[in-house]
């Protein structure tokens, strides 16, 4: 049995679920999420907790009932709390800032790079012009994605650590060319 899997769900006040068939929907204070589940997996909503089960022990059910568990946990603290991941761009020179909706980012290319906030996921920079970047939202996965589309503008290297990382990422620093070519 998946640890993960079997462990109930309790739904804090304020947080409505709601099951039709396999969608489920849940709507907090921070927005509605909804998400299709596999048909497979059984999911039981009991007053304010919520159970996933699975009809057999077959690979494909047992790999989707922590899955399914764990999706859903998520949808219930997106509503409730939210996600955030938060960058910090390293480089002489290189800054963001917020102007109205867009993030406008000094990279060190000749051309200042743009990126556009949408719907689901807000951003914030709490220093003008600063050098963090915070990326928030309910849907974990658009915000994990949506901070990995902001980092690729500008990967951080290996050399001197420019570009764009997670806050708790490390870069792993690499030593330059020490001296010429060997005499023979």
């Amino acid at each position: 049995m998946s640890r993960i899997g079997r462990q109930p769900i309790t739904v804090p006040a304020g947080v409505d679920v709601k099951l039709d068939g396999n969608v489920i929907t849940v709507k907090g204070a921070k927005g509605t999420l909804t998400r299709e589940l596999h048909p497979n997996m059984n999911v039981a909503i009991d007053g304010s907790v919520i159970t996933v089960t699975r009809p057999n022990d077959e690979k494909l059910n047992r790999s989707l009932h922590g899955l399914t568990r764990t999706l859903i946990n998520n949808m219930i603290i997106g509503v409730t709390e939210g996600f955030k991941k938060e960058l910090e761009v390293n480089g002489v020179g290189y800054r963001v800032l917020k102007q109205g909706k867009q993030l406008v980012m000094n990279l060190g290319y000749s051309h200042q790079v743009i990126v556009e906030e949408n719907d689901d996921i807000s951003i914030d920079v709490p220093k003008q012009p600063g050098n963090r970047i915070v990326i928030s939202g309910a849907d974990k996965q658009k915000v994990g994605q949506f901070a990995a589309e902001v980092r690729e503008k500008r990967p951080p290297e290996p050399y001197k650590g420019k570009g764009i990382k997670y806050v708790d990422e490390y870069i792993r620093r690499k030593e330059g060319k020490t001296g010429g070519k060997k005499k023979k």
